[in-house]
C-alpha cells in the first residue's frame, strides 16, 4: 500500500531547496523506500511511496501528480522499464529518475532510459547524487 511522508523547510540551507518538492518513491524494498524518504524529507521535500509499478500506475490513473519519480528497475507486478513505459503513454511529464543497482550495465541502462527516464542513477542513492538533479527540476 502507498505511504506518504511529509518533511518541512524552517530555514532553507544552500544544501537544501526552496520549494516543496513532491516525489513519488517506487522501490519493492522496504529499507530502500525508507533510505529514499529520509534523503527526500532532509531537502524538504513530501514523498509518497509504492512498493511497485503497477502501484505507481494507480496511483497516476487516481489524479496524483509528482514533480519527481524515483524508479527501482527491477520490480513484482510491474517492473521499472514497463512503468516508465505506461506513466509516459498517460502522459504523465514527472521527471522520472532510474534508481538502479544495474546502471553500470549499459544495455541494461540504454533499455531503461530509453522507456522514457529523464536520468538514471546507480544504488545507492545518496542527497548529494540526487540534489543537482532536483536543483535543475526546480530552476534553483
Amino acid at each position: 500500500m502507498a505511504t506518504k511522508s511529509t518533511g518541512g523547510i524552517e530555514k532553507t540551507k544552500s544544501t537544501e531547496v526552496k520549494k516543496k518538492l513532491n516525489v513519488l518513491i517506487v522501490d519493492d524494498d522496504p529499507s530502500i523506500r525508507r533510505i529514499h524518504e529520509m534523503i527526500i524529507k532532509t531537502i524538504g521535500g513530501i514523498s509518497q511511496t509504492a512498493k511497485n509499478g503497477e502501484e505507481a500506475v494507480i496511483l497516476h490513473l487516481g489524479g496524483a501528480s509528482f514533480d519527481l519519480i524515483l524508479m527501482d528497475k527491477e520490480m513484482p507486478e510491474r517492473d521499472g522499464v514497463s512503468t516508465t513505459k505506461k506513466l509516459r503513454e498517460m502522459k504523465v511529464t514527472s521527471m522520472i529518475v532510474g534508481v538502479t543497482s544495474l546502471a553500470g550495465q549499459e544495455e541494461e541502462r540504454k533499455a531503461f532510459m530509453e522507456a522514457g527516464l529523464n536520468h538514471c542513477l546507480e544504488k545507492p542513492l545518496t542527497k548529494d547524487k540526487i540534489l543537482p538533479l532536483i536543483r535543475n527540476l526546480l530552476g534553483a
